[in-house]
């Protein structure tokens, strides 16, 4: 069992480093996850876990605490219209000189980094681009740079990607694949909290921002928007999740296509 008490406790410090709100309709999820950490400490009830983790400060517990809340649940190629978007982008004249760059700023395990790596790979060849994939989870930052995923997770990849750009396993590793070895040295992983100061990553043609801002109110997303296109060249473009909008939001951007932005 997991307290009212506790559980304020231990989502408060979840909002603390996050800036991600739990309620209390997340807390089976909650319970659920925090359920293994409790174990492997050798404590006997949630309560006692949270209180050895408020007490004892320990920075790696709160680190697991963070990855285990962190919901990362995502696929190759989702939400297509971006990547339909992202190929007509790369039909055009080019605007700003140097490496085309994308930042895929909620990476997770790395499904849409590798799914922006797959398309540039096709449209530009092997060289001329970058890409960086950031994440709040350093579990998350751990499988992307890991690469193997399951073939479940790829079900939106063209045949062709497929075959040119993904290794399937086999033995052990049946129902897996490894992303080729020339698109994972194209992708930089590393991790990186949106509501706080940004890494130095320097700036971007392209930003996919997608399923993070239905996380944050209406102050916490212009935050975090506000923060991220100080990363992104002129002329560049932001795109968030199609479920998401900057309606009513102090953001200087204007829409030129459903869930895409560019400067105003």
């Amino acid at each position: 069992m997991l307290s009212p008490k506790r559980f304020e406790a231990v989502t408060q410090l979840f909002f603390d480093v996050s800036g991600i709100r739990l309620g209390e309709h997340k807390r089976p999820l909650v319970v659920s996850r925090l359920q293994k950490l409790a174990q492997e400490r050798g404590c006997h009830s949630l309560d006692e876990y949270v209180d050895r983790l408020l007490n004892q400060a320990d920075p790696l517990e709160v680190v697991k605490v963070v990855d285990k809340l962190t919901t990362n649940e995502t696929y190759f190629f989702r939400e297509p219209q971006h990547f339909d978007f992202l190929a007509q982008l790369m039909s055009r004249p080019r605007s700003s000189p140097g490496d085309f760059r994308v930042w895929s700023a909620a990476s997770s395990s790395g499904e849409e980094a590798y799914s922006i790596a797959m398309l540039l790979a096709d449209k530009m060849g092997q060289r001329g681009w970058e890409i960086v994939g950031t994440d709040l989870s350093t579990q998350m930052v751990d499988n992307a740079r890991r690469a193997l995923y399951t073939m479940e997770r790829a079900r939106n990849v063209p045949q062709a990607y497929l075959k040119q750009w993904c290794l399937k396993g086999e033995g052990q590793y049946d129902g897996y694949l490894l992303i080729d070895k020339m698109l994972r040295t194209k992708v930089r992983f590393q991790g990186a909290n949106l509501t706080q100061e940004l890494p130095e990553i320097g700036q971007f043609d392209v930003i996919f921002l997608r399923n993070v801002l239905i996380y944050f109110d209406n102050p916490g997303k212009e935050d975090i928007v506000n923060r991220v296109i100080t990363r992104l060249k002129p002329g560049g473009f932001l795109l968030t999740g199609h479920a998401e909008s900057l309606a009513n939001l102090h953001v200087p951007l204007k829409t030129i296509a459903p869930a895409v932005y560019t400067h105003a």
